[in-house]
């Protein structure tokens, strides 16, 4: 059966949580979850949240599973995981993805990186200079 990319998108929020970017912070803080920022390399130089562990989507799937040659450390299937992306799409996505690899309980940080350093959250910036 086709479906379209807002179809697919729909049933990945309807697989996974969201956290409200305060609540996420608090979370990291307590050593309750990790950030996993699925934006691509360019963008996490441009800024990105301290502690995050950078996974571009496109690589998720390796970085991801614990099987893997590729797999990053900081990543526990046991743990919560709060997926970070610009404003959560692709996090949405991401987060399924994780949940089909064995994670408990990935969740998306809603609005992204965007909705974190509205609210006043810190964001390590930085001018990027390639890669």
């Amino acid at each position: 059966m086709t479906k379209s990319a807002m179809q697919m998108l729909e049933e990945a929020r309807a697989e996974v949580g969201a956290v409200a970017p305060v609540e996420a912070a608090a979370q990291v803080t307590a050593g309750e979850a990790v950030l996993l920022d699925v934006r691509e390399g360019e963008e996490w130089q441009h800024g990105h949240i301290d502690g995050s562990v950078p996974a571009p989507r496109g690589l998720l799937e390796f970085l991801a599973d614990p099987t893997s040659p590729r797999h990053k450390t900081g990543l526990d299937p046991a743990r919560r995981v709060i997926v970070v992306c610009a404003s959560g799409t692709r996090a949405t996505f991401a987060a399924a993805t994780l949940k089909t690899l064995g994670y408990v309980d990935p969740v998306v940080l809603e609005g992204g990186i965007t909705a974190w350093a509205a609210a006043g959250l810190p964001v390590n910036e930085h001018e990027y200079t390639g890669i």
